[in-house]
């Protein structure tokens, strides 16, 4: 049995996509759970449990470092009867910004 080159690079594609899978997924679990926590400390609701990849990026941490950038978008409500927008960012496994809508305040 002889291996080639192009076995070889084969396997580092199909490794490199499988390194991406999973660290996807745990980005977009810390996400979520991240999100989670914001809106029920600001008693917000959730809405659909979920929140969706918008975009990523290549970009520079404060040291320098290239990390892998992520938008997600999801939406909550303060009444139950609404519907905002939010927006979590993420600079490699570590959360940048959370950003809401403005809505309003149940009383």
């Amino acid at each position: 049995m002889t291996f080639e080159i192009s076995d070889l690079l084969w396997l580092l594609v199909a490794y490199a996509c499988m390194w991406y899978w999973w660290n996807a997924k745990g980005a977009k679990e810390l996400a979520l759970n991240t999100t989670r926590r914001h809106c029920r400390k600001l008693e917000l609701q959730l809405l659909d449990d979920s929140i969706a990849l918008r975009g990523f990026w290549l970009k520079r941490d404060s040291r320098g470092r290239t990390r892998l950038w992520r938008s997600y978008n999801f939406e909550f409500s303060s009444t139950g009867d609404d519907r905002y927008q939010g927006q979590i960012v993420l600079l490699g496994l570590n959360v940048e910004t959370i950003d809401l809508q403005t809505h309003r305040f149940e009383s």
